[in-house]
C-alpha cells in the first residue's frame, strides 16, 4: 500500500486543482470528439458525396485546424485562455449541431471549415493554462498526464463513434456537441483566468535570431529604480545573455516591433525545435495514414489494422503513468534522442514484415517511443516560450501537427508506390536523423533555458543599497 501511494505521489501528487479541472475538462472533450473521425464516412455514406469530394471536404477541416491553433494562440495571449477556451468549446457545440442538420454539400464543407478553426483553438491555450499554473518542477507529470487523457479519451471516443454512427449520424453530431459543452461547463464552472497580469515596465526584448539565448518578454522584470545597485546588475546579467533595452521613443520608431507571433516565428532555438516535433509528427502519422494502405498490400485484413491501432492505444493508456519516473533522471534532449530512434527502428522493421504478429511486434516499440517522448517534448515547448507570448509558442508548435498530416500522407503515398518496402527504410532513416540532431541541439538549447531561469531568480540586495537602508 505504501509502495502504490508513492507511486501516486509520483505520477499525480502536488498539482493544483485548475490543473485537474483543465484535465477533466479534456478528457471530456476528448471521449466525446468523435463526429470528425465518421466525417468522410458519413460523407460518402449518408450525403452520396465521392471519395474525392469527401477528402477535399476533411481537408477544408484540417486547413480550419492550421488557422485555429494560431488564431487560437494569439486570443489566448491577448484575451484570456479561460475566454478563449470557452468560446472555443461553444463555437464547437453549435457548429457541430449546424453540421447534424446540414443537408448540402457546400455547407458541410464551410461547417467543416469553421469546426476545424474551433476545435484547434484550445489546443495553445490549455497548454499555456496548464504552464501558468502548474510549478516548473511538476509540469512533465502534469504533461504526461495531459497526454493520457488525450489518448484515453480518444480510446473512448473510438469505441462510442462507431456505436452511434451505426444508429444514427445525427446523434453522432448531436452527442458530440452535448460533450464539448459539458466540458465548456466544467471550464466556465472551475477554471479560473491564468493569464498572468503584464508587467507595468516594458522589460528587456531579446534578439530571437540569437539561438542560444533566453527570449522571454516578461520573466526578466527590472527592479524598482531606487534600488540601483540591482538594476545594475540585473541589466548587466541581462546584457550578458543576450538582452538588450528597448529603445527609447525616439529610437523606436522604424526600428522595433512589439513582441509577438512574429516572434515565435523567427526564434531559431525554437523553431529548431518545433522542426524536430514535425519529423516526429511524420514518424507517427505513418501509423493512419501509410500504414494501412501496406497492410492491404501485405493481404492482411481491415481487422488486423485495427488490431495494431488498438495495442498502440492499450500500451498508451496503461503505462503512460509509469513514464515520468522512468525519465526524471534524465536529460530532455537524450530522452527525446531514444524515444525518436525507437520510432525509427519501430517503422524501419515494418519493410520486413508480413503477417500480423511482426506489426503488432513493430507497434509495441514505436508506441513506448511515442511514450517517452511526450512528457519532455512538452516540457521544452514550455521551457522556451516567453511568459506573455506563451500560448501563441504553443500555436506555432502545434502548427507542426496539421503540417505533418499534410506531409505524410502525400509523400508517404508516393514514396509507398514507388519504392515499396524500401519506404519504411527512408522513414527509419529519417527518424534516426532526428535522433542525432536532438543530441546536438539539446546543450544550447538547455543553456538558453538556464539563462531564462537565472533572469527570473530574485537578486539579493546589492551592497550599495543595503549600505543606503542602513544610512
Amino acid at each position: 500500500m505504501r509502495a502504490l501511494r508513492r507511486w501516486l505521489d509520483d505520477t499525480a501528487g502536488g498539482l493544483p486543482a485548475t490543473f485537474w479541472y483543465l484535465w477533466a475538462g479534456l478528457l471530456i472533450n476528448r471521449a466525446g470528439a468523435f463526429a470528425m473521425l465518421f466525417l468522410s464516412l458519413y460523407l460518402t455514406a449518408a450525403r452520396g458525396a465521392s471519395e474525392a469530394l469527401a477528402g477535399t471536404v476533411v481537408g477544408a477541416y484540417g486547413l480550419g485546424g492550421a488557422g485555429g491553433v494560431l488564431l487560437g494562440g494569439v486570443l489566448a495571449d491577448r484575451w484570456g485562455r479561460r475566454s478563449t477556451l470557452l468560446a472555443a468549446h461553444l463555437a464547437t457545440a453549435g457548429l457541430m449541431v449546424g453540421l447534424a442538420f446540414s443537408r448540402h454539400l457546400v455547407m458541410i464543407a464551410a461547417l467543416a471549415a469553421l469546426v476545424g478553426v474551433a476545435h484547434s483553438m484550445p489546443s495553445p491555450a490549455f497548454v499555456a493554462a496548464i504552464v501558468d499554473v502548474v510549478p516548473e518542477r511538476r509540469r512533465s507529470r502534469a504533461f504526461n498526464l495531459q497526454f493520457w487523457a488525450f489518448n484515453l479519451g480518444m480510446a473512448v471516443a473510438s469505441l462510442l463513434a462507431g456505436l452511434l454512427a451505426e444508429a444514427s449520424f445525427v446523434a453522432l453530431f448531436l452527442v458530440d456537441a452535448a460533450a464539448t459543452a459539458l466540458a465548456a461547463a466544467v471550464i466556465a464552472w472551475k477554471v479560473p483566468e491564468t493569464l498572468p497580469r503584464r508587467a507595468a515596465k516594458a522589460a528587456p526584448i531579446l534578439d530571437t535570431s540569437r539561438s542560444d539565448r533566453t527570449e522571454s518578454v516578461q520573466d526578466l522584470r527590472l527592479a524598482p529604480v531606487r534600488d540601483s545597485g540591482t538594476v545594475t546588475r540585473r541589466v548587466g546579467r541581462a546584457q550578458r545573455a543576450g538582452w538588450r533595452r528597448p529603445a527609447g521613443p525616439e529610437q523606436r520608431v522604424g526600428r522595433e516591433r512589439q513582441p509577438g507571433l512574429h516572434t515565435a516565428l523567427t526564434d531559431r532555438t525554437f523553431l529548431t525545435f518545433v522542426g524536430l516535433t514535425f519529423v516526429l509528427a511524420v514518424l507517427t502519422m505513418q501509423t493512419s495514414t501509410i500504414m494501412p494502405l501496406a497492410m492491404r498490400s501485405d493481404g492482411l485484413r481491415p481487422s488486423a489494422y485495427g488490431a495494431v491501432v488498438a495495442l498502440g492505444g492499450v500500451l498508451i493508456v496503461l503505462g503512460q503513468l509509469f513514464v515520468p519516473r522512468l525519465i526524471e533522471r534524465h536529460r530532455k534532449d537524450r530522452v527525446l534522442a531514444v524515444s525518436t530512434a525507437l520510432l525509427a527502428l519501430g517503422f524501419a522493421t515494418l519493410a520486413f514484415a508480413d503477417d500480423v504478429a511482426v506489426y503488432l511486434a513493430a507497434a509495441v516499440v514505436w508506441t513506448v517511443g511515442q511514450m517517452l517522448a511526450a512528457p519532455p517534448n512538452a516540457q521544452i515547448n514550455a521551457d522556451l516560450a516567453p511568459l506573455e507570448l506563451r500560448a501563441r509558442y504553443q500555436s506555432v508548435f502545434y502548427l507542426a501537427f496539421p503540417a505533418a498530416s499534410f506531409v505524410a500522407p502525400t509523400l508517404g503515398g508516393v514514396s509507398l508506390q514507388y519504392l515499396g518496402d524500401r519506404h519504411w527504410l527512408i522513414v527509419g532513416g529519417l527518424g534516426l536523423l532526428a535522433a542525432g540532431c536532438h543530441l546536438l541541439a539539446g546543450p544550447p538549447r538547455e543553456r538558453r533555458v538556464a539563462a531564462l531561469r537565472q533572469l527570473s531568480t530574485p537578486l539579493p540586495p546589492s551592497p550599495t543599497s543595503t549600505v543606503s537602508s542602513v544610512r
